[in-house]
């Protein structure tokens, strides 16, 4: 998911080479997608940069190794019926995203932000349980990370907080924004602005999901009724959360909850930059790229 505009950045951080050469960080990503054993990069973005982005990234600029395709998150793109609202400036959230690649997408599948360092851990495991799912309808995944290690020092973030059972299947995520660390410890605002505390050992979403192809009909008719219900709102999002929760509940999926050994980062704000430049030159210096 490439879409994002930035606006906290202050650019696309998905098209700044933070790495030793030049590297950006979907080009890690992609690195370590393709040594896990995915076959296809399908790229979500907006049209307004798209030129500027196909420059960047393409199949010969990952030796031709994975197959890449571009789909397009633009505000109108919504079922039959539904019209964007005046005044609303953003896409429909990151359910949303995933939805605009449903013409090409036929197979089990994962799905990452484009600003995150997830670790090339991280992708191995997602591959190798994805392998065993083709075939079947339900039956999704993601890979849970520790809260203490996915803020900023910079700024607040927005997580997918995760409840899980002793089987290790997700029983819900709730999106908490706002989250950051504070003299209480960590904590996240809510929508009235009142504080509440976070466990630093939470389990969190980074987006790192894995789904089979019928999600995205499922997901479709949930966004029906998200847009009867929300579609007027100005900034309403059609969040990951929201229809996984909803897929749970319902009896109609399950979620497995992968452990990973890897080490998330990311470029929330500029501020961030200057450490992930170290963390990417470290894993050079150590020869893991």
């Amino acid at each position: 998911m490439a879409a994002g505009m930035g606006s906290r950045y202050g650019g696309l951080k998905q098209m700044d080479g933070v790495g030793p050469h030049g590297e950006t960080i979907l080009d890690y990503s992609v690195n370590d997608a393709i040594r896990a054993g995915f076959g296809k990069a399908v790229f979500v973005i907006r049209k307004s940069f798209a030129d500027n982005f196909k420059q960047h990234v393409n199949a010969e600029h990952y030796g031709n190794k994975i197959a890449v395709e571009y789909v397009y998150q633009e505000l109108d793109k919504l079922p039959a019926g539904f019209k964007v609202p005046e005044g609303r400036e953003k896409p429909w959230g990151t359910n949303h995203a995933i939805l605009m690649a449903k013409e090409v997408i036929h197979e089990p599948f994962a799905i990452i932000n484009a600003d995150d360092f997830y670790g090339r851990d991280a992708f191995e495991v997602m591959a190798k349980h994805l392998m065993t799912l083709d075939g079947t309808k339900g039956k999704y995944c993601m890979v849970g990370y520790r809260l203490e290690n996915t803020l900023s020092e910079n700024g607040t973030v927005s997580r997918g907080v995760c409840e899980t059972s002793a089987e290790g299947l997700l029983i819900g995520m709730t999106e908490r924004t706002s989250i950051g660390r504070t003299a209480n410890g960590i904590e996240y605002k809510d929508t009235d602005g009142s504080m509440h505390p976070l466990a630093a050992d939470a389990t969190v979403s980074m987006n790192l999901f894995g789904f089979t192809p019928d999600y995205f009909e499922k997901s479709e008719e949930l966004f029906v009724e998200f847009l009867k219900e929300h579609g007027q709102e100005l900034k309403s999002e059609y969040y990951i959360p929201f229809a996984v929760n909803t897929f749970i509940h319902s009896g109609y999926a399950t979620m497995t909850v992968l452990k990973t050994t890897a080490q998330w980062f990311g470029v929330t704000y500029k501020e961030d930059r200057p450490m992930v430049v170290a963390r990417l030159a470290k894993l050079h210096e150590q020869g893991v790229y």
